[in-house]
């Protein structure tokens, strides 16, 4: 198949070359259940785990008994929201987040709302960003958790997340961090953090494996586990280890430690190579700030063009999305776009281009020659 140029890295990465090496002989030759503690297959697989759980650890600042395995961020996000409402049940219970996070994020907490439970949404600036002082203010004594994204993942704004964990410690509450779109992709530590999400396809990992990063020795309490079974990964989450999946999780963590700043630098330089390109064309504008974003990450509206043919049309030779690849087969506007305040028509004439490793200067030469076309031929019609 003859496919576009790639420029959605952050709805999947390809799996590293190194990676998959890693990984293919926990498919076959080594083929054991970690829970099996009685014989060397099963002892090899644990020992695998665990030098995974070490690498994963090591990129986010944690110790490897923090990390708990999952199938991904959503079940990581489900596991901590919905975990910590289980332990208060019977009390009244108040959670702050953000119009702006993951759907995996604000629909746990609709489900909470079903549940009894009170949520402030906070709302977020023209560029994306948070006010501290609005945060502060929607602190109630009931409050359980702050639940705030690092980073987004259709704007690349990076939330001040030291700052917030500063107040969560001050006031005792429990601080809930989505860092899927951060792990890989900036320095990242859990100083102050009491739960994390990450998910592995996101850093060229395999896809059906993430993590949940629990805080230990802290007095506020840890989540209870979702899925009933074996009592694997200290009770917190049941279910036979997923254990090349992990090994390629722990690989990718690796590799990403490595070239966090030469690929930080060498990113950054192509998007905005990218973005002042697009930005020449009329009527564009940058949805989000310039300061404070990931540094592979833009997103543009075009004016004066149908959303949906926009995209279309673009996609014949550049994969791009208009938000969150779990919600692109919605024509609505982005959730993330409205909360900033923009219009729905160019909510939805909006791309996210997002780079990754294997991203060249001819691709974004080429995608701005390819963009350029599409809406001058568009405005024409």
């Amino acid at each position: 198949m003859n496919y576009p140029i790639y420029l959605d890295y952050n709805a999947t990465t390809p799996c590293a070359p190194e990676v998959l090496e890693e990984m293919l002989p926990w498919f076959s030759q080594h083929f054991g259940n970690a829970a099996s503690k009685s014989h060397p297959y099963g002892w090899v697989a644990e020992e695998a785990v665990e030098k995974s759980r070490e690498q994963i650890a090591n990129l986010i600042g944690a110790k490897s008994k923090e990390i708990i395995f999952t199938s991904g961020a959503t079940e990581a996000i489900n596991l901590a929201i919905k975990g910590i409402f289980e332990i208060y049940q019977g009390e009244n219970q108040h959670y702050i987040t953000a119009q702006s996070e993951h759907k995996a994020v604000l629909d746990c907490f609709a489900d909470l709302e079903k549940k009894g439970a009170s949520v402030t949404y906070l709302p977020v600036s023209r560029d994306g960003e948070l006010d501290l002082e609005t945060l502060k203010s929607a602190i109630l004594p009931d409050t359980k958790m702050i639940a705030l994204m690092w980073a987004n993942n259709e704007t690349g704004i990076i939330h001040p997340i030291n700052e917030i964990s500063k107040i969560a410690e001050e006031k005792r509450i429990i601080l809930f961090t989505d860092a899927v779109q951060a792990a890989g992709k900036i320095p990242i530590s859990v100083s102050g953090i009491h739960l994390m999400a990450i998910s592995a396809h996101k850093f060229y990992g395999p896809k059906g494996v993430g993590a949940l990063y629990i805080r230990h020795n802290h007095l506020l309490p840890k989540p209870l586990g979702q899925i009933s079974g074996g009592g694997h990964e200290k009770g917190f989450r049941s279910g036979t280890l997923n254990v090349p999946g992990i090994v390629g999780m722990g690989k990718a963590a690796e590799l990403k430690m490595a070239e966090l700043e030469s690929e930080f630098s060498r990113l950054s330089l192509l998007r905005n190579q990218l973005e002042e390109s697009l930005l020449q064309i009329e009527g564009t504008i940058l949805n989000g700030s310039q300061e404070n974003r990931l540094p592979h990450v833009t997103n543009i509206a075009f004016e004066g063009v149908e959303g949906e043919d926009l995209l279309r049309k673009v996609c014949q030779k550049v994969a791009v999305s208009s938000g969150s690849a779990c919600t692109s087969i919605s024509p609505k506007p982005s959730h993330v776009l409205q909360a900033m305040g923009l219009d729905p028509d160019l909510g939805r004439a909006s791309i996210r281009f997002s780079l990754g490793r294997n991203t060249t200067e001819q691709e974004i030469l080429d995608t701005v020659d390819w963009v350029k076309k599409v809406v001058l031929e568009l405005r024409r019609h």
